[in-house]
């Protein structure tokens, strides 16, 4: 319910150009705007914005007058840093920097990553001045999703996956076979890819981003 009622707001957001103002919108007609299937479920839907804060209303028997509320605005500018990866090209690739997993990444992760039309980032390949700490959230909050590599469990990559979690950027979950076993409990039950080697890494991510990106 939360996410119909987030994209009933999004799409009050395109229709309504300024602070204040109104719009009216016909239950029997409009209610396509509020993703809804009859009158019922329009009423219903602009009853719940309106008594979680996100709406005012006012009502005649033809024609239902909405505002956007402060909270509404404000939901709006949240779930737009949300979702600011959305139309991104952006992949950040979360691992261990372990010299031995050069190979995974440059034909497995790096290589499926730019087969299926995304650009990989790994944060130690890239030249900057900023802390460490700040560039990885940064990107982050830029990318369409995360491969989270989990072989040598590192916290970092941990608490990148995580972040990415919180933000609602899908995260694919990967580790070679042999660490299987010492993956932390709270993690465990997401379906990770498990590799021998590259080539089973890229045939793997190749088909789960292909299947879950879009």
């Amino acid at each position: 319910m939360s996410e119909r009622l987030d994209r009933a707001l999004k799409n009050l957001q395109r229709l309504i150009s300024n602070l204040g103002e109104e719009l009216n919108l016909s239950p029997e007609t409009d209610y396509p705007v509020f993703f809804a299937e009859n009158k019922t479920e329009f009423d219903f839907i602009t009853r719940a914005l309106f008594e979680v804060g996100l709406i005012d209303i006012k009502r005649t028997p033809q024609i239902t007058t909405i505002t956007l509320t402060v909270k509404g605005w404000n939901r709006i500018a949240e779930l737009e840093r949300t979702v600011s990866g959305k139309d991104s090209k952006q992949a950040f690739v979360a691992m261990s920097f372990n010299p031995d997993l050069d190979n995974a990444y440059k034909n497995g992760i790096g290589k499926a990553i730019t087969s299926i039309g995304y650009k990989p980032l790994r944060v130690d390949l890239q030249e900057h001045n900023e802390k460490i700490c700040d560039l990885i959230i940064s990107e982050i909050r830029k990318s369409r999703f995360m491969v989270a590599d989990f072989t040598g469990q590192k916290g970092g990559v941990y608490f990148e996956a995580g972040f990415a979690l919180g933000l609602g950027i899908p995260v694919i979950w990967t580790c070679k076979k042999t660490d299987e076993a010492k993956l932390h409990f709270d993690t465990r039950q997401y379906n990770h890819i498990l590799w021998n080697d590259e080539t089973d890494l890229y045939e793997g991510l190749l088909q789960r981003i292909g299947a879950t990106i879009f």
